[in-house]
């Protein structure tokens, strides 16, 4: 049997065996519709198994730099935005960010659904305005903060940003400002 169709059995059946209504997802997978790639009750059961923290990336980032001699926090809820990496010994704090989560500018990963317009243009806003309302009270804090993007976490490009990333952490120094620093230059 299929793990798509187990999910759906799953779903179907709910939690502890209690029925959620006509097992209709039972033992027949249901054919997706013309507006829908999902069959019923795939969709919830799916976007249920994504995750906020722990994440295949979150893993990368601190495994590289565990291994580094970096020492941190994880998912400290102490901070606004509850931060993947706290590294107090640098005053640095890390995010690892989904592409499409967090609507990362410029990202070929990024792409606004084309279904439900109105509400993911809400709900993808929002999470960008509240990540740049808390970096800025972190950095009234006195933190440094840096963005991670799953997009450069792919393919060739992971082992160089995951260097720069401990390069950055270690020397005291963000992208951001280097880059502020070099267009402010005569």
């Amino acid at each position: 049997m299929n793990k798509a169709r187990k999910g759906a059995q799953w779903y179907a059946r709910g939690v502890r065996g209690r029925s959620t209504g006509p097992a209709i997802l039972v033992g027949v997978a249901r054919t997706p519709s013309a507006d829908s790639p999902y069959a019923r009750g795939t969709r919830s059961y799916t976007m249920s198994r994504i995750r906020g923290k722990d994440t295949s990336i979150e893993k990368t980032v601190r495994s590289y730099l565990f291994a580094r001699g970096f020492r941190f926090r994880k998912n400290d809820k102490r901070y606004p935005g509850h931060p993947d990496i706290v590294l107090p010994k640098y005053r640095t704090i890390v995010f690892v960010n989904g592409c499409f989560w967090h609507m990362h500018e410029g990202c070929e990963s990024f792409h606004m659904p084309k279904s439900n317009v109105e509400f993911w243009t809400a709900k993808l806003t929002r999470n960008r305005d509240r990540d740049r309302r808390q970096h800025e009270q972190l950095r009234q804090m006195g933190w440094r903060v840096i963005d991670v993007w799953e997009c450069e976490l792919r393919g060739g490009a992971r082992e160089a940003r995951l260097e720069r990333l401990a390069r950055e952490i270690a020397e005291g120094t963000d992208v951001d400002d280097n880059a502020r620093d070099d267009e402010n230059q005569p």
